[in-house]
């Protein structure tokens, strides 16, 4: 038995409402701008990121569905009581961030979590994320963070929206799963980390600490540094500088690197 959904048909005519009707230009204007929506709620793209919401429990305001993928949305939204908007498939495609959008988009209540919640627990580790720009790059971070055992991610001043459409597709869920603060001060995170003990380490290509020699074993956070400048001097001058071994090339992208990083510590973490 399919779930008890109210289907809203916003436009049967070949008038575009994205001007007129409010629900459509909230999402547009967050999908343009790479945040939120006027009502606190992240834009989440595609089936996959649909499920992953429903796993969370997060607070769903609505799913928003093309018309031609009507059908298919029934066996997601099996047993739930959900607000499923209806809309032609041109007038999705205005809405959707992707080239080839799946015909889905959901709105989502993300948990707001503070910095003492993010280091919180015996020994965390958290990744760091320092004026990092481009959403895809942010969105791989988290995945390899939690993929390795991250327990947050602070997302510092300057650094992308986190719950960016395209950072969240590029996590594939992780922003859902992973506590994450955002637009924190980067003096108030290095405070907090200092408090509970923590070292901060910090991937620089010129560094001579090797990441194999560093200690991941307590409480500690990863700082990857923007695409272009690196990790900023405040930073520099308070943290452990790690350097990843290469081979013919200076520097590795700031995904790549994360995942090399929090692989390690996983690896020494496993080892206790």
């Amino acid at each position: 038995m399919y779930a008890k959904v109210t289907f809203v048909i916003v436009s049967d005519s070949m008038e575009v409402l994205s001007e007129k009707n409010p629900l459509l230009k909230q999402v547009r204007r967050a999908v343009n701008k790479g945040s939120l929506t006027d009502d606190g709620f992240a834009i989440a793209e595609g089936f996959h990121l649909l499920e992953e919401a429903l796993k969370s429990q997060a607070e769903i305001g609505a799913v928003i569905v093309a018309q031609s993928v009507k059908g298919a949305i029934q066996s997601h939204v099996k047993g739930l009581q959900l607000r499923v908007v209806i809309v032609r498939d041109e007038d999705f495609a205005n809405l959707a961030s992707t080239e080839a959008p799946q015909g889905v988009l959901a709105l989502v209540k993300p948990t707001a979590w503070t910095l003492d919640q993010l280091l919180r627990g015996r020994v965390p580790l958290i990744a760091v994320l320092d004026g990092v720009q481009d959403p895809g790059n942010a969105g791989a971070i988290l995945r390899a963070a939690e993929a390795f055992g991250a327990t947050g991610a602070a997302f510092l001043k300057g650094s992308v929206d986190p719950y960016n459409p395209k950072c969240m597709r590029a996590s594939a869920g992780s922003v859902f799963r992973l506590p994450i603060a955002a637009a924190l001060d980067e003096s108030l995170f290095v405070g907090a980390l200092e408090k509970k003990r923590g070292v901060l380490y910090a991937a620089m290509p010129r560094a001579g600490l090797l990441v194999s020699d560093a200690n991941f074993k307590t409480s500690c956070a990863i700082v990857i540094g923007s695409e272009g400048r690196g990790v900023s001097q405040q930073l520099t001058e308070r943290a452990t500088a790690l350097r990843i071994p290469t081979t013919g090339v200076e520097s590795l992208n700031a995904a790549v690197a994360a995942g090399i990083l929090f692989y390690e510590a996983r690896r020494q973490r496993n080892a206790l």
